[in-house]
């Protein structure tokens, strides 16, 4: 793969999980994936990412031929119950995996400061918390994107954002995914989310 191909794939892979999560699905999104028409890794990757991926499959033909407006208001009332609430089983924040932080306090300074020194910030309009699953997966998009443009620091920037956020909470994210969602849809995006902190964790080891 020509290093073309390899920036185009990362990021195909993050935008992935970030449509997946950013909030509800949108239904341009699950046309998509209805109709087949988002790409997936020809190839093995690694364990996480095929598994995540191959869900992504059967999800595909579970649904296929279904009124997409259908699929679509079952995924919304499904990420409501998963990942909203009232009362989530899953609350997909850095902060409320770590025990070495605060969620009002420290942990968010931490991951906003993070975010700064490289020259990046949450949308304004975005309502979730700095450390939600979806904004620390467009900041490793901006990092991706910037190291595609020459900026030679932006893997110096991933090399410590993974070290000190994502790979310590992935993990135990997905598990719990795993513990709480059915298979399908959101449960193949964390899946795919811990793929990508593995595959991006042993590239950016070779660059920095």
């Amino acid at each position: 793969m020509n290093e073309t191909a390899l920036y185009d794939a990362r990021i195909e892979l993050v935008d992935f999980v970030i449509e997946a999560f950013w909030d509800t699905p949108e239904e341009a999104f699950v046309e998509r994936l209805v109709k087949g028409d988002v790409k997936l890794p020809g190839e093995s990757v690694n364990d996480p990412i095929d598994e995540g991926f191959a869900m992504v499959e059967a999800w595909v033909e579970a649904n296929a031929g279904r009124p997409v407006a259908s699929v679509h208001e079952e995924l919304r009332r499904e990420y409501t119950e998963l990942l909203v609430g009232p009362r989530p089983p899953v609350l997909p924040h850095e902060t409320n995996y770590r025990e070495d932080t605060e969620f009002i306090g420290e942990g968010l300074a931490e991951v906003e400061a993070s975010y700064g020194a490289a020259g990046w910030s949450v949308p304004e309009d975005y309502p979730e918390e700095a450390d939600f699953i979806a904004v620390e997966l467009a900041f490793l998009r901006y990092l991706i994107d910037q190291q595609r443009h020459g900026h030679e620091e932006a893997f110096g920037f991933e090399r410590v954002f993974l070290d000190e956020h994502l790979s310590v909470w992935v993990d135990d994210f997905v598990a719990e995914m795993r513990a709480e969602a059915d298979e399908g849809l959101f449960l193949a995006a964390a899946l795919v989310c811990q793929g990508i902190v593995e595959f991006e964790d042993e590239l950016v080891a070779q660059m920095v």
